[in-house]
C-alpha cells in the first residue's frame, strides 16, 4: 500500500488537503471519505478504514473540510454548504487525475455531506455512512446549547473534542436551513448504513430514521409492509453493536467497518479488474 499526499482547489479557491491510500496493484475501485464535524481526515479510524480498505483494492482519497486539518481558509467561515463544495471539489480531483470514484463514504456530518450530494454524480455506485445524522438542524441546537452566545452575539467558542473552535452564526443558520431529508428521499444510489445502538454522541434514531427516509412513498407515509415494496435504491442498515462515535472503544471496529464497506460494495460496484 502506498500513501500520497496531494492538494486541491475547490469553487472558493481554497486549498484543500488530502491523503490517498492506494493498493499496490491496479485499484479495482476509488472512493471519496469524508470526515466528522471539526475531526480531519487523520483520525484514527479514518486512517485505519482508508488502509484497510486499500489493502483490498480500494483506493480512498480523504481530506480536510475547509479551515481543518491541513486545509486552508477559515473554519468559522465554513459552514455545510461549503462542505459540500468541498466534496464537489475531491471527487473532481479524482475524476482529472485518477478516475471518477465509485464510492462515497463519510463519517457523521460528513455523512451527510456525501448524502446531499450523491446523485450529482454518475460514476458513484454506492454510499456508505457511518454514525451520520438524519438532518442537521440537531447539530445547529447541539452548537447552541454548547454556547448561547452564538446566537446572541452572532459567534462564540465551543470545546469539541478538547479543541476550541469559533463558531458564527450563519454556521448555525444554515445547519437550520438544509433539507436533508429530502435529499435523503431522492437518493439513487445504494445506501450503507453503519451507526452503534449506544453511540452517546449520536442517537441511534438517526440510523433508523435513514433506513425509513428510503423506504417512504412519496407523499411521505410509510409504505405498507404487507405489500411489496422496492425502495429507489437498496438500503442496508448494519448496526455496530457495542461501537462508540468515534470507532475507539474497540479496537477492531475500523477494521470490521472497512470490510463491510468492502463486501457490501462488492455488490454494487463494477470491478472489471477483478
Amino acid at each position: 500500500m502506498s500513501t500520497q499526499r496531494v492538494f486541491f482547489e475547490n469553487q472558493h479557491a481554497t486549498k484543500l488537503a488530502g491523503i490517498i491510500d492506494s493498493p499496490d496493484e491496479q485499484p479495482l475501485a476509488f472512493a471519496v471519505f469524508a470526515h466528522c464535524f471539526t475531526c480531519t481526515k487523520d483520525l484514527k479510524a479514518i486512517v485505519k478504514i482508508s488502509r484497510r480498505l486499500a489493502a483490498n483494492r480500494v483506493a480512498v482519497l480523504r481530506f480536510d473540510f475547509t479551515g481543518l486539518g491541513s486545509s486552508s481558509g477559515v473554519f468559522a467561515d465554513s459552514n455545510f454548504n461549503t462542505n459540500l463544495d468541498d466534496v464537489r471539489a475531491a471527487v473532481a480531483y479524482l475524476k482529472q487525475e485518477h478516475q471518477p470514484p465509485s464510492l462515497l463514504i463519510g463519517h457523521s456530518l460528513g455523512g451527510a455531506a456525501m448524502m446531499a450530494v450523491a446523485n450529482e454524480f454518475d460514476s458513484v455506485k454506492g454510499l456508505a455512512t457511518l454514525a451520520s445524522p438524519s438532518c442537521t438542524a440537531h447539530l445547529a441546537d447541539t452548537l447552541l446549547r454548547l454556547n448561547p452566545e452564538i446566537e446572541n452575539n452572532g459567534e462564540g467558542e465551543v470545546v469539541i473534542g478538547g479543541r476550541t473552535h469559533l463558531i458564527r452564526q450563519q454556521m448555525v443558520d444554515v445547519l437550520r436551513s438544509t433539507d436533508l431529508e429530502s435529499k435523503i428521499r431522492e437518493l439513487d444510489v445504494p445506501h450503507l448504513i453503519l451507526h452503534s445502538p449506544v453511540d452517546q454522541t449520536l442517537s441511534y434514531q438517526h440510523a433508523e430514521k435513514l433506513f425509513e427516509f428510503g423506504n417512504l412513498s412519496e407523499s411521505g407515509e410509510s409504505m405498507d409492509t404487507s405489500k411489496t415494496f422496492v425502495p429507489r435504491s437498496p438500503k442496508t442498515l448494519v448496526t455496530l453493536d457495542g461501537s462508540d462515535h468515534l470507532l475507539v472503544k474497540l479496537p477492531n471496529d475500523p477494521t470490521y467497518v472497512s470490510d463491510i464497506i468492502r463486501v457490501w460494495a462488492s455488490r454494487y460496484i463494477p470491478t472489471p479488474h477483478e
